[in-house]
């Protein structure tokens, strides 16, 4: 792996995935850094997530809806709302058996993997109850 020199732009774009604790899309990570710097490009964020995913510095969680992007780069899951696109992390165990499972149906030798559940998040299911009434 190419070794990248830390750039200003870059050090906003981690803070910014750090500080917004939502996981957020590359938008959101714009409007933040765009109101710390705005002579910083939509571009140039792009260009610095996609790196900092890359050197395993953030976790890009890839969604029906877009990318967004985690400060947590562990071994973890996700879930994302089918209404507004929210992404939250699932809160579940892993289990090896799965990669096990999956190991014996295709011959593949399994070194990872990444589950996205989807479902309606809490303040959907709130809107959806509120209407209904």
């Amino acid at each position: 792996m190419v070794q990248r020199r830390n750039t200003r732009q870059r050090t906003l774009v981690a803070e910014a995935v750090s500080a917004l604790h939502t996981h957020p899309s590359a938008n959101d990570v714009y409007a933040y850094v765009h109101e710390r710097d705005p002579h910083v490009s939509l571009g140039t964020v792009y260009r610095n997530l996609n790196l900092l995913a890359e050197e395993g510095k953030i976790l890009e969680v890839h969604t029906p809806g877009g990318s967004h992007y985690d400060f947590r780069t562990d071994d973890h899951d996700h879930v994302v709302c089918t209404h507004c696109g929210s992404v939250a992390d699932a809160g579940v165990s892993r289990h090896r058996s799965i990669d096990d499972d999956v190991e014996v149906n295709t011959g593949y030798r399994v070194t990872g993997h990444f589950t996205v559940f989807e479902g309606v998040c809490p303040a959907c299911q709130a809107k959806q109850a509120a209407q209904a009434s």
